[in-house]
């Protein structure tokens, strides 16, 4: 009897064994992009056009390379989106390395794309055990611009030329513009005072209007601003460094690419296909045209190659 109950032990302990080994291979045993066990990616954005399409064309990639993707899209301002990656309400979402070197580690303005870069990568890291993935060559920094007749009326190129014809000129800025370190009173710090014929405050959604009816010769911008390319107007070259480089690039936990080590690779194969002038049509397809970030980020993705089957 004794012997019956040994084999019967021995043959339930090979049993167990074997379906373990077959449970393992079936759920961790893969190399590919995704995880059959892993949760979905939590993608999250801000609350703006750019950010949209952004966050729609990171879910597009990663689902299209086989990963489970939940959107949480609108989160709000950068305090919000970095606190939902610290606690893991999300899992990854577009920065730009100018906000996170100013807004987020409050360190000094620099210019230098790379310095930046390098230092938010390195910061993140240290300080909230963040991955910084590879960045896109567009820069959604702060600018001005102007209609074409505005710059050969005014010969009017670069900040330097604005701030010589200031005096004859009108600027329609946000309200916030004449007291942020990043509007006036940084233009005045690094340029000089304009001492502009006139300063418009208005909401962002006028500024446009009156610079193409001639209600002001300049506007604030930021260079991805979708009219900036549907109206042909000029972008003011920062010549002097005043403003720092806002490359967008994906933030994503640690603990996430730990899990699901293809996420880097998917994502930064997107990277390069995101310039000043892609960003800048899609923003206008969205702001001025009225369709939806969804839509127009899946057709961007199939027409640079980035969906497989589409």
């Amino acid at each position: 009897m004794k012997s019956v109950r040994s084999w019967l032990a021995l043959l339930l302990l090979t049993l167990i064994t074997a379906f373990t080994v077959v449970a393992c291979s079936g759920s961790g045993g893969s190399t590919g992009s995704a995880t059959d066990n892993a949760g979905p990616i939590k993608v999250g954005s801000k609350d703006f056009t750019e950010q949209f399409i952004l966050g729609e064309m990171y879910a597009l990639v990663l689902e299209n390379n086989g990963f489970k993707v939940e959107r949480k899209l609108n989160l709000g301002g950068t305090p919000v989106a970095q606190a939902g990656l610290l606690d893991g309400q999300i899992d990854l979402y577009p920065e730009y390395t100018g906000t996170g070197l100013l807004t987020v580690l409050k360190l000094p303005q620099n210019s230098d794309q790379k310095q930046v870069y390098d230092t938010v990568a390195k910061d993140y890291k240290e300080k909230f055990n963040l991955v910084w993935l590879e960045p896109s060559p567009m820069n959604n920094t702060n600018a001005f611009a102007v209609t074409q007749e505005v710059s050969q009326k005014y010969g009017i190129k670069t900040i330097s030329d604005m701030v010589a014809q200031g005096s004859q000129l009108t600027i329609i800025a946000p309200p916030e513009f004449q007291a942020r370190e990043d509007g006036l009173p940084g233009v005045i710090k690094v340029y000089g005072d304009p001492k502009f014929k006139k300063i418009i405050p208005a909401d962002p959604g006028l500024r446009y209007q009156a610079l193409t009816n001639g209600e002001a010769d300049v506007t604030r911008a930021f260079s991805t601003d979708g009219e900036i390319s549907a109206f042909n107007l000029v972008l003011l070259e920062d010549d002097k460094g005043l403003y720092p480089p806002y490359q967008v690039a994906p933030v994503v936990r640690q603990e996430t690419l730990d899990a699901n080590p293809g996420i880097g690779d998917a994502l930064n194969s997107l990277a390069p296909k995101i310039t000043n002038e892609a960003m800048q049509r899609l923003n206008f397809e969205v702001s001025g045209k009225k369709r939806e970030p969804a839509e127009v980020a899946k057709e961007f993705l199939t027409q640079e190659g980035l969906l497989k089957g589409t």
